[in-house]
C-alpha cells in the first residue's frame, strides 16, 4: 500500500470509528500497568469489572506490594492466569519503586525491564499515559488485520510492528493502535468477519481475493 492509500486508509478508519480510545479503566499509570498486565488473554471488558474492586483494595504502588498473594491471586482470578499475573503485578510494584522511585518510567528500554511487560504492552502505557506513540502494540487485532490487508505477511507481532511503522506515517501512530482494536472487535473479526459491511474493504487483499473467487 502506498503513502496515499494508507493514509486513505487511515482517514476511512477514523471517520468509522470516531470515537477509539482506550478501553481500559484506569485512573493513574500504575493503574494502567497493572490493567495491561491483566488484559493478556482477557477481555478489555473482564478487566473493567474486575479493577475496581483490586484498585479500591490496592490504592497506591506500596499497597500492591504488601497485599497478600493468595489475596490478590483471588481478585484477579477472572482475568485467567492469575497465579502468573500476580506473582508480575507484586514483582513490577516493587521494581518500579526501587529501580524508578515509585514513577512509572516513560521510556521503551526502561518499561521493558518491568515483569510482565512486554513490548505491546510498553506501546499502550507509552501512548496512554504519556501520550507518546513510537511504535504499535500488535495485539490479536493488529495482527489479524495487518495480515488480512496485506500490511504485513509476518507472525510475529515485532516483526508486524516493523512493517507497519515502515508505511505508516509517524502523525498516524497514536491513531492506529486504537483503530485496529476497534475495527477488530466491530468488524475484522476473527471467525467471521463483516465484510460487506467493512469500510476499507477496497484496500483488502483478504476481501480482494474473496470477490474474485
Amino acid at each position: 500500500m502506498n503513502k496515499f492509500n494508507i493514509e486513505n486508509f487511515i482517514k476511512v478508519l477514523k471517520n468509522t470509528y470516531p470515537d477509539a480510545t482506550c478501553s481500559l479503566d484506569f485512573k493513574t499509570p500504575f493503574q494502567l500497568v497493572v490493567a495491561v498486565m491483566l488484559s493478556a488473554q482477557c477481555t478489555d471488558e473482564r478487566i473493567n469489572q474486575t479493577t475496581p474492586e483490586l484498585f479500591k483494595r490496592c490504592k497506591t504502588i506500596q499497597d500492591f506490594i504488601d497485599i497478600d498473594l493468595k489475596e490478590l491471586e483471588k481478585i484477579i482470578y477472572p482475568c485467567g492466569f492469575y497465579k502468573n499475573k500476580a506473582k508480575n503485578i507484586k514483582l513490577c510494584a516493587n521494581q518500579i519503586l526501587k529501580n524508578f522511585n515509585g514513577v512509572v518510567p516513560n521510556t521503551m528500554n526502561e518499561l521493558l525491564t518491568l515483569a510482565g511487560i512486554g513490548r505491546k504492552s510498553a506501546n499502550v502505557i507509552l501512548l496512554e499515559v504519556f501520550g507518546i506513540a513510537n511504535g504499535i502494540a500488535v495485539d490479536t487485532h493488529a495482527k489479524r488485520i495487518s495480515n488480512r490487508i496485506g500490511l504485513s505477511s509476518e507472525s510475529n507481532p515485532e516483526k508486524i510492528e516493523q512493517d507497519l511503522l515502515k508505511i505508516i506515517p509517524k502523525e498516524y501512530l497514536k491513531d492506529v493502535n486504537h483503530l485496529f482494536v476497534w475495527h477488530g472487535r466491530k468488524t475484522c473479526n476473527s471467525r467471521k468477519p463483516l465484510c460487506k459491511n467493512c469500510s476499507v474493504k477496497e484496500y483488502c487483499n483478504y476481501y480482494n481475493s474473496k470477490s474474485s473467487n
